[in-house]
């Protein structure tokens, strides 16, 4: 299978490796009139992508098209949409292996792979082996870089040992969005040797990458204390907004349409409903609620694998309400229009992820509570930014009384919402992540052609 397409190959000149040797290679890709430096030629090779709304493959569409409208040559090897209802998504239904598609106007090219329903340890284990497999044996185009955001941890594995084999490689990078050594103990799917092992892969996984990308300083932490990596080879970058902040013309009409009362306090937890995200703590607050006549409702919106079981739980409560996942605008203006928007977190895991729905919550102009252990990278961000307030996990009682004080102290939640929305446009913008990337690249590209070039003028002296 052949990803190539025609194309005039781009070589640096002497010139050109000068002007990026004097900035440093730390400056930005761009020159004055904002055409880039040099076009680089970029492969993304991701387990997730667009069309999928939540998890990491937003942001990997938004680097993929970031980069792509900078002038760059971006490429994308990805797998079928699943994400978070782990089915198939509509319109790719097709038994093709291997299918291509343009989004945003970057080329896409999918590769069949396995998609487990439910989705267990092991089925995600075969998930990531097969799509890797595939990415294993197709043929790559030519490109400068190559970067892979975990998850999948095993595809980017194969991957850093395929381009390690060729005797000229191109730099890889490795994004990490979620930290495999953690979150395996931490949502209790692995403990003892089989955990060890797996941090011992990831390590070596990061460990011989040509650099690895962290989206928080904790995870950096982890990855040079607990996975030996090198810290000059991490660099933190974050996530970004990915969604416009939403003004509501009529805020009212946005709530009657969702089935929302004026004057009921509107709790929104937005996203994947798993096993790490514990929301039958949500479930047991509404029933608290519910009990004690408090004007409260409780909103789980969104898909995962465990939405069945949590509407048998919360079958009955008239304090909960289960929306399906929503098209972008539609998703904006609920989150939006709802009081105080939630996150939880299973007791004990906290340190493995960094909850994407955070970033888009801070433009929403609401505050945040969060259902987390103190230690957790969520409370880390959320004391950061000012813009939500932590309670204990599986509290409910906790979660409960805090969110109906707050409820009733609107100068708090006005000064929650207002920090939230000024750390999304300052700390979390596209721009400024983007041209974090755009210069690791151009610099590893840099990096790897002189190496490339010394090693032949040695050759033939």
């Amino acid at each position: 299978m052949d990803l190539d397409s025609a194309g005039a190959k781009i070589s640096m000149t002497r010139t050109r490796e000068a002007e990026l040797a004097s900035s440093e290679l730390g400056s930005q890709a761009h020159t004055a009139h904002g055409n880039p430096r040099r076009r680089l030629r970029v492969l993304i090779v991701a387990l997730n992508y667009a069309p999928e709304i939540t998890g990491n493959a937003p942001y990997t569409a938004g680097l993929a098209t970031g980069l792509s409208d900078r002038g760059h040559q971006v490429r994308v090897l990805t797998g079928l949409p699943h994400y978070p209802q782990w089915r198939l998504a509509p319109g790719y239904e097709d038994r093709e292996v291997h299918r291509r598609e343009f989004i945003d106007s970057v080329p896409v090219s999918r590769l069949r792979h396995h998609i487990p329903t439910p989705p267990t340890g092991r089925g995600r284990i075969r998930m990531e082996a097969s799509f890797g497999g595939r990415v294993a044996v197709t043929r790559w185009p030519s490109h400068d870089v190559l970067v892979c955001p975990v998850p999948g941890l095993l595809p980017t594995g194969l991957c850093v040992g395929r381009t390690k084999y060729r005797r000229r490689h191109a730099p890889v990078v490795t994004w990490v969005q979620d930290l495999y050594s953690l979150g395996v103990v931490e949502t209790g799917f692995l403990s003892g040797r089989p955990a060890r092992l797996t941090g011992a892969l990831e390590g070596q996984i990061l460990r011989n990458s040509d650099a690895v990308v962290a989206i928080h300083d904790s995870f950096k932490s982890h990855i040079v204390n607990n996975l030996g990596v090198r810290a000059d080879a991490v660099e933190v970058i974050r996530n970004w907004t990915h969604l416009r902040p939403t003004e509501l013309s009529d805020r009212n009409a946005t709530r009657s349409r969702f089935g929302w009362r004026n004057d009921e306090l509107i709790v929104l937890h937005a996203g994947n409903m798993g096993v790490k995200q514990g929301l039958e703590n949500v479930v047991a607050t509404a029933q608290l609620a519910a009990a004690s006549h408090a004007n409260v409702r409780f909103v789980l919106l969104g898909d995962g694998n465990q939405r069945s079981h949590l509407e048998q739980l919360g079958a009955g409560i008239p304090t909960l309400q289960f929306i399906r996942p929503l098209p972008t605008d539609d998703f904006r203006s609920a989150m939006a229009a709802a009081d105080i928007l939630l996150v939880n977190d299973r007791p004990g895991v906290g340190a493995m992820s960094m909850p994407s729905k955070l970033t888009s919550y801070f433009t929403t102009g609401n505050p945040v509570v969060a259902a987390t252990e103190a230690c957790s990278t969520t409370a880390y961000e959320l004391a950061a930014t000012g813009a939500g307030m932590v309670v204990p996990p599986d509290d409910p009682r906790a979660l409960l009384d805090t969110l109906t004080r707050l409820a009733a102290n609107g100068a708090l939640r006005d000064t929650l919402a207002r920090a939230g929305r000024q750390y999304s446009a300052t700390v979390l913008s596209a721009n400024h992540a983007i041209d974090r990337f755009e210069t690791l690249l151009t610099r590893l590209t840099f990096q790897r052609n002189s190496a490339a070039q010394a090693s032949k003028g040695t050759f033939h002296q």
